[in-house]
């Protein structure tokens, strides 16, 4: 059974940071890409960065400028967002994906929008 559990959220002030963490188990995760996505109270499901496989290729979303970083321990099966200077527009709960990378180099979630997660994510708020 595949499993995605997000911790790491919490309440912060804006300009803050945060680290988020995903422990995958249940199918081979050095053999994924991965994306992290998030949804805003009221909003749909926004793909916020991905990853490949084996970590060495990574992917933004333009609203990111830099103040995140996607990361993966392939060794301990877990997915992680660094989340540095953060706005209250970041405020989402933030959900681990599986991904594809498609030759355009691009993720697939990335190009075709996130319909919708299964995990239970990690809610993020950021006060002004």
């Amino acid at each position: 059974e595949v499993q995605l559990v997000e911790s790491g959220g919490g309440l912060v002030q804006s300009g803050g940071s945060l680290r988020l963490s995903c422990a995958a188990s249940g199918f081979p995760f050095n053999r994924y890409a991965m994306s992290w996505v998030r949804q805003a109270p009221g909003k749909g499901l926004q793909w916020v960065a991905g990853i490949n496989d084996l970590g060495y290729s990574k992917y933004y979303a333009d609203f990111v400028e830099a103040r995140f970083t996607i990361s993966r321990n392939n060794d301990k099966n877990i997915l992680y967002l660094q989340l540095n200077n953060l706005r209250t527009e970041d405020t989402a709960k933030y959900y681990c994906v599986k991904d594809q990378i498609k030759p355009s180099g691009h993720t697939a979630l990335q190009l075709l929008g996130v319909l919708s997660v299964e995990s239970q994510g990690t809610q993020v708020t950021v006060s002004s």
